[in-house]
């Protein structure tokens, strides 16, 4: 996949193309949709399918103080989209400058003089422009001036039950649906919202060693890790390390609050270490990604290390008989 940064870097012999626009937060499986369909009128096209992606999010430009939390880091959106089959990525710098473009001018600029639009794939919902002015209409009226074919797309809704008060049992595929159900810590609706595991990306870091000194040495993300952070919790799940190798693990979100002065932190307890490593497997300053299966319970203060050591055993035998059985959510 290409991956350009600015218009600039887009080498004026490309093209043609057929592009689709949007944030991508999450590459759910709605997103998925699109590129799919982005890839096959490509295809059918004999042009190059081309994803037009900001960063960072247009939230966070306009209204900082109220922007959502990403689901995914920059690094992970990246590679997930590269994983539809897209042909590039032009993931432009966002700005007011930028913002300022009319929709007319963001159109012609970008689509049709930098990537050669053949066709364009839009939801019903669209907007860009200064001030979102542009919408379906817009393009529509821009793709017969500019010589471009507009293909419009329905919402994707998830084909399982929602919840009881869902007279369908069906509900728009969204990153706003990603984001309510990793606040409550319900990462299994999470999971097939996205089509696979919500995941963080991060370095480990030092901590302060306390699950070393219980008999359940943790991977401690460092604070600048990417990737939203889910329910303060205890979860079954994976850590992949930097040469690939999947282990599973049992996850804690949170401050621990059976000793004071602990700050918000995600830490993984590898299961099943190697025998002959189980006292040195070491993953200090390992960039690492930790997927989150299912939440098996909250967080509690416990009466002293005693208590904690006995629950935390079997927090670990729970997500190790999970994890045993467990399928990859499918797309």
């Amino acid at each position: 996949m290409y991956y350009w940064r600015d218009l600039d870097s887009v080498p004026a012999e490309f093209g043609p193309s057929v592009l689709t626009l949007g944030n991508f937060d999450g590459v759910h499986r709605g997103h998925q949709r699109v590129l799919q369909q982005v890839v096959e009128a490509a295809r059918q096209r004999s042009a190059a399918a081309v994803v037009v992606s900001f960063d960072p999010h247009p939230a966070q430009v306009h209204r900082p103080e109220s922007a959502p939390e990403l689901i995914m880091g920059l690094e992970d959106r990246v590679a997930t989209l590269a994983e539809t089959g897209i042909d590039a990525l032009l993931m432009m710098h966002y700005t007011l400058d930028l913002a300022a473009d009319s929709p007319e001018e963001f159109v012609e600029r970008v689509f049709v003089r930098a990537l050669k639009a053949k066709a364009v794939v839009i939801g019903h919902d669209v907007r860009f422009g200064r001030g979102n002015s542009g919408d379906l209409d817009t393009m529509r009226a821009l793709g017969r001036t500019l010589g471009f074919e507009v293909i419009t797309i329905d919402d994707f809704g998830a084909s399982f039950p929602v919840d009881a008060t869902d007279a369908d049992g069906d509900r728009r595929c969204s990153s706003t649906w990603v984001r309510e159900a990793l606040e409550a810590g319900d990462v299994g609706t999470a999971a097939r919202v996205l089509g696979r595991y919500h995941r963080m990306r991060g370095d480990v870091v030092h901590g302060a060693a306390r699950g070393r000194e219980l008999g359940y040495p943790t991977a401690n993300l460092a604070a600048s890790s990417q990737g939203f952070i889910p329910a303060d919790g205890i979860y079954a799940g994976w850590l992949v390390d930097q040469a690939g190798t999947r282990w599973p693990a049992a996850i804690s979100v949170g401050s621990n609050p059976t000793f004071d002065g602990v700050d918000r932190q995600v830490e993984a307890h590898v299961i099943n270490r190697p025998p002959e490593r189980v006292q040195d497997f070491d993953l200090y300053g390992q960039a690492v990604v930790v997927e989150f299966v299912e939440r098996l319970r909250g967080q509690v203060a416990y009466r002293g290390p005693e208590a904690l050591i006995e629950q935390m055993k079997l927090d670990v035998d729970q997500a190790r008989g999970l994890l045993s059985t467990e399928q990859q959510p499918r797309r």
